[in-house]
């Protein structure tokens, strides 16, 4: 399997429910540094896995809806804990529907999987991986 990954960040406030969360309950920031790896089991005919440039540029855009949001605010977010694994998925999943409609051209039709990797420190990660 061929990989690249694409790496952009995003700066949040949110808040979350539930005593798991101690005093992450109250509402506080958080900065993530974002990875998206896309993967396929043969190069494309340019001998690529996707092109870079359009990867970050797409990356960008998506968690440029998220940044220096508040996302307790957001309709979309209504009563969920906005949790890193959750925001993992919700990249993945907005970048995938990106990828679908082309914006990474015909290439990238190739794809077999996108992971999207959100660390909250040097020592701490979550991520979600899904087919595309």
């Amino acid at each position: 399997m061929f990989s690249i990954t694409v790496r952009d960040h995003i700066m949040v406030a949110h808040s979350f429910r539930g005593e798991v969360f101690g005093p992450a309950q109250r509402l506080h920031g958080a900065t993530f540094l974002v990875d998206a790896t896309f993967r396929r089991e043969e190069l494309d005919d340019d001998n690529i896995v996707v092109d870079i440039g359009r990867a970050t540029k797409e990356l960008g855009a998506v968690v440029g809806e998220l940044n220096y949001r508040n996302l307790d605010d957001e309709p979309d977010f209504a009563g969920i804990n906005t949790s890193t694994e959750f925001l993992a998925k919700v990249i993945a999943d907005r970048l995938a529907e990106r990828i679908h409609k082309g914006a990474l051209g015909e290439g990238a039709k190739g794809i077999a999987t996108l992971a999207v990797t959100l660390h909250e420190s040097h020592v701490a990660w979550a991520g979600y991986e899904r087919a595309l």
